[in-house]
């Protein structure tokens, strides 16, 4: 039978409470029975939901205009199209499953852009479990529609006031909700982080991008994609986009957030950007030892991103091992290229991405658009994952357009009267 993965090299592991250990054990036995082994047909029924309700499989696209802007074949694997606007579905669906198999009576969620919270709520609603997602209130003041649409699918949601108020500061006071239910509750985790069995099992769940993407290329081109670029926060739809080509010899580039630096403030203990895999250090963080964002004395730092779903301070463990491995390679792009992007995709492919993918075309345009720097060769064809649609993000990419827009103006000259 097969057996969970609970360690990815150094990383990974069960830094949890002793009150967690009985609900993380029955879950990793859920896990190892259910979604490894196939238990009672669950895996089938997934999928089959998946299909159902979720609408996949999701379209892999050419992008015609990308693809003659930079002389090489770019596709997009369109996660955007899926149930809810983005990747999110594929996990929130398969954990709120898991916990009708386990026999949990209520689902709590944390999220930051909302995008998973909001799927989390879809899938209760449609497997009909009560839902309370905890979300910073930072980010509710910049995610206002995903926080109606999660309250329209039922969910109840709770402000964060600690801390800064995003996706860190949520996740903690989710795991305080579930340290204290744990006999009726079922926490999904919104990406690969968290004590195992959770990033294994986010993985997994994500991993039809990637199943998708090698049957579409193979089936449209006769061949495996060349490259794959996908944004990393915590890593869900990176890791789903790469789990199929693990031990193949196609390239893979995870995006992070670069926000407005990559100096760090030490003394103030803030992070301009969000950038673990680039410039982290290895610590734990909710329940995992991974690459963090943390100073000198080994206290996390806060993160800093124009997009909410990239606002984190930490990243899934089996990324920082591969990284280490080498066989993912970490890039960095900045908020001013990925509102750029943001804008670029809008009009030259009629789509709207959410800031989070905005960064993977941001880099793209930074290796090959006419001002890049050439300093990487992509292996063809490249497939971008579009994580997610920009609905969401739309009052925060005016708020972004206009500042920056009024930081660019030219200085008036004042005439006397």
């Amino acid at each position: 039978m097969s057996q969970p993965d609970t360690k990815f090299g150094d990383y990974g592991g069960q830094y949890v409470p002793e009150a967690l250990m009985p609900a993380i054990e029955e879950l990793t036995d859920a896990y190892r029975r259910y979604v490894l082994n196939n238990e009672d047909g669950f895996m089938d029924e997934f999928r089959e939901r998946l299909a159902d309700f979720g609408g996949r499989p999701t379209p892999l696209q050419r992008a015609d205009q990308l693809s003659a802007r930079y002389d090489t074949e770019v596709y997009l694997k369109r996660e955007d199209l899926l149930h809810g606007g983005a990747h999110k579905l594929n996990n929130a669906l398969g954990q709120v499953l898991l916990a009708k198999y386990m026999g949990k009576e209520r689902i709590i969620a944390e999220t930051g852009a909302g995008q998973h919270g909001t799927a989390t709520a879809m899938a209760a609603a449609h497997l009909d479990m009560p839902c309370e997602i905890y979300m910073g209130r930072r980010d509710i003041n910049r995610q206002r529609p995903n926080v109606f649409r999660m309250r329209l699918n039922g969910a109840a949601v709770t402000p964060v006031d600690v801390g800064r108020g995003t996706l860190k500061e949520a996740i903690s006071e989710t795991m305080r909700d579930w340290a204290t239910t744990v006999e009726t509750t079922h926490y999904v985790i919104g990406s690969i982080v968290g004590p195992a069995p959770f990033p294994a099992m986010v993985r997994d769940f994500h991993a039809v991008i990637s199943e998708e993407i090698e049957s579409q290329t193979a089936e449209k081109l006769d061949r495996s994609p060349g490259s794959v670029v996908a944004c990393a926060g915590g890593g869900s739809n990176t890791m789903g986009a790469f789990a199929e080509f693990l031990d193949d010899d196609v390239e893979l580039y995870a995006v992070e957030a670069g926000g407005s630096s990559l100096t760090v403030d030490e003394e103030a203990g803030v992070a301009p950007h969000s950038a673990s895999l680039s410039t982290g250090e290895e610590g734990v963080l909710h329940g995992a030892r991974t690459k963090l964002l943390q100073d000198g004395h080994g206290q996390i730092m806060e993160s800093h991103s124009v997009s909410s779903g990239l606002d984190y301070a930490g990243v899934g463990p089996q990324l920082s091992h591969l990284v280490d491995e080498g066989r993912v390679t970490p890039v960095t792009v900045d908020d001013d290229d990925a509102l750029e992007a943001f804008h670029r995709l809008s009009q030259d492919e009629g789509i709207i991405p959410a800031l989070e993918t905005a960064h993977a075309f941001g880099f793209l345009e930074a290796a090959l658009g006419p001002d890049g720097d050439g300093s990487v060769e992509f292996a063809e064809p490249i497939v971008v994952n579009v994580s997610g649609r920009g609905d969401k993000d739309l009052e925060a990419a005016i708020e972004e357009t206009e500042k920056r827009d009024l930081e660019n103006a030219p200085e008036m000259e004042v005439f006397d009267q």
